[in-house]
């Protein structure tokens, strides 16, 4: 089941209790409470909040620069790059996703994006083409932009570090068609020079991990040192949903599937709430638990 905490704001807002499935929420949308449904044996009832009749309220300043990390490879942060920038954009916010694993890009794959990318960061930083060159837009959601790096399999300049990394935040914030609301920047795992470099800029970081006794150690230990780099903003999400893979291999995002699933329907509550800056802590997402039969029993 989808895991979503209570006492989320100071004061308590207009909420809506409702059963899947749902229409999921667009900008200038009004969402409509649908007619109660009594729950029986074949179906399951979710029971999730989502604030309605109204686009979420940004702040802070911007760009808010957001890294998602975790230290722990395979958990998921790629997954909730992709998720949670396609859901920012759908709330109608303008967002520029950042690849900083070196070598080992995966991001443009996720988001089907893979074939449109020609340029990189380090061409613009060795002057063979423009950063706006470099920015791959979403055909889906025009306000979505990705930006990579390097190319697979490919090694950074020995001068390439966080400084660099800053330079490239600073010039999308001074481009002509104006600064971005969000810049999201998909951290390599470790905790070596990769992820250094890219929590640099940032000021605020989404913690991703999984239930396991590990990935939770190596969560307790990155939250040390980005509290040591002065990122204090560090929300979490925890993620085990096996609906991930299905989605990675077909290049779409959850958040995008109709009808909506558990997992998709918890990061539209994490990029709304990040965008409202609330007092959320952690996000679960979670699949739907399958259904049990009588061979169950003998690993059925």
């Amino acid at each position: 089941m989808l895991s979503l905490h209570h006492n989320l704001f100071p004061t308590k807002p207009k909420t809506l209790t409702f059963s899947t499935p749902f229409k999921p929420h667009f900008p200038n949308t009004t969402l409509k409470p649908p007619k109660a449904q009594k729950p029986n044996s074949t179906t399951t009832t979710t029971q999730s909040l989502l604030q309605y009749n109204r686009k979420p309220q940004l702040s802070g300043e911007t760009p808010r620069v957001v890294v998602i990390t975790s230290g722990k490879g395979g958990v998921g942060k790629t997954t909730t790059t992709a998720n949670v920038g396609l859901s920012l954009a759908r709330l109608g916010f303008s967002v520029v996703a950042i690849d900083a694993d070196v070598g080992l890009r995966n991001l443009d794959l996720l988001l089907g994006l893979e074939n449109r990318v020609n340029y990189t960061v380090v061409e613009v930083l060795n002057g063979d083409c423009r950063l706006d060159q470099a920015l791959v837009r979403d055909k889906r959601w025009s306000n979505f932009e990705l930006l990579c790096i390097s190319k697979p399999r490919s090694k950074l300049p020995i001068g390439f570090g966080g400084k660099a990394l800053v330079w490239v935040v600073d010039a999308l914030k001074a481009r002509q068609e104006g600064s971005p609301d969000f810049i999201i920047i998909d951290c390599p795992a470790g905790i070596d020079a990769g992820f250094i470099t890219a929590i640099t800029p940032a000021n605020e970081a989404v913690l991703v991990t999984t239930p396991d006794i590990t990935s939770l150690r190596d969560a307790d230990r990155v939250t040390g040192l980005l509290e040591c780099d002065g990122i204090r903003d560090i929300k979490m999400i925890v993620n085990r949903d096996s609906e991930v893979i299905r989605s990675t291999n077909r290049g779409f995002p959850l958040v995008l599937n109709k009808p909506p699933t558990l997992a998709g329907l918890a990061f539209e509550q994490a990029a709304w709430r990040l965008v409202e800056q609330d007092s959320m802590k952690a996000v679960m997402v979670e699949e739907e638990p399958k259904k049990r039969g009588f061979f169950s029993f003998f690993g059925g």
